[in-house]
């Protein structure tokens, strides 16, 4: 047999080896939860109550998201045109508007259409008197700006403020400003948050794990005494985390998905305001459910391997 021939065998003998040995891990890593199954049920339990309130507190934070990205959507600048330009005038400015930065949008609104939004905003009641301006309508045609971030209104409407033929600029400066001002905070808030509680949940997390861990420090100690290497043995528990995390993740993922849909039938059924609309249960749930699997299983692994380098020291 040539030395080529050697060096195949012994690769695919290495390769075929290292399959087995990986196999042997993820079996001993499934025969410990079995082994110990007290204490695996307390860290599934103990994955699975902080994965829900998780869980819940992540939907609530992306809906209330969402409602903040609705609310910003809706605010406009109204550019007014002075009741004197000409439609060539008017045209120009049309032109000019579209020239200013961040503007991601322009439509035009003519007086006409400006006095049936009035008429319609005062309701049944005052119609017969406002529809009398109709013959002397005194309202200005308008150009409507949406910025292409809601940040950015405050810088277009300065802009359009300084080009000719314009009478006045409306976006409501001083509930735009409080609005972002609460707007960022309430992100700011959420973020914190949820980040505080998924830290939390983390600690609480592994330590019920390492406690599963602890329970067989002799044997670990003694799988290194007769030379087991620290791979060797830690990979079984590598697995045994991850299996800890995945499984606690499973409730909290059914109830998420149940419990939301749930909330969006009804909720939504009695609910007339457009802009707290929820966001649709899917894919938010699966979203929120590849989430607290990947921190249940980056939890189990990561208390698992923590807590096992500490008695690799023989």
């Amino acid at each position: 047999m040539n030395p080529e021939e050697l060096c195949e065998m012994n690769g695919e003998e290495g390769t075929d080896m290292k399959g087995r040995t990986l196999v042997r891990h993820v079996r001993e890593g499934f025969k410990n939860l079995g082994r110990n199954g007290w204490m695996s049920f307390a860290s599934i339990s103990a994955v699975t109550i902080m994965l829900i309130v998780v869980g819940a507190f992540l939907l609530l934070v992306m809906n209330i998201n969402h409602f903040i990205q609705t609310v910003e959507e809706d605010v406009e600048v109204r550019v007014y045109v002075d009741l004197t330009a000409t439609e060539e005038e008017q045209k120009e400015l049309a032109e000019e508007l579209k020239q200013i930065d961040y503007v991601e949008s322009i439509t035009y609104l003519s007086k006409d259409e400006g006095l049936d939004q009035l008429i319609d905003s005062l309701g049944e009641e005052n119609r017969e008197v406002f529809e009398s301006l109709r013959e002397e309508n005194p309202l200005n045609d308008a150009f409507i700006l949406h910025a292409e971030e809601p940040q950015l209104t405050k810088q277009v409407a300065t802009s359009a403020e300084n080009l000719s033929h314009v009478e006045r600029v409306n976006y409501g400066k001083d509930v735009v400003e409080q609005l972002f001002t609460v707007t960022n905070v309430l992100r700011t808030v959420g973020i914190v948050l949820i980040l505080g509680l998924t830290f939390t949940a983390m600690f609480l997390i592994s330590n019920t794990i390492k406690l599963t861990i602890v329970a067989r420090q002799k044997e670990i100690q003694i799988m290194k005494l007769v030379g087991a290497t620290n791979g060797f043995i830690r990979w079984p528990f590598f697995v045994e985390g991850f299996l800890l995390g995945v499984l606690g993740a499973i409730i909290p993922i059914a109830i998420i998905i149940g419990g939301y849909q749930y909330l969006y039938a009804n909720f939504m059924n009695q609910l007339s305001i457009d802009f707290a609309e929820l966001l649709p249960v899917f894919p938010l749930t699966l979203q929120v459910s590849a989430l607290l699997i990947g921190i249940g299983a980056l939890v189990g692994v990561w208390g698992s391997l923590m807590s096992v380098r500490k008695f690799l020291k023989v």
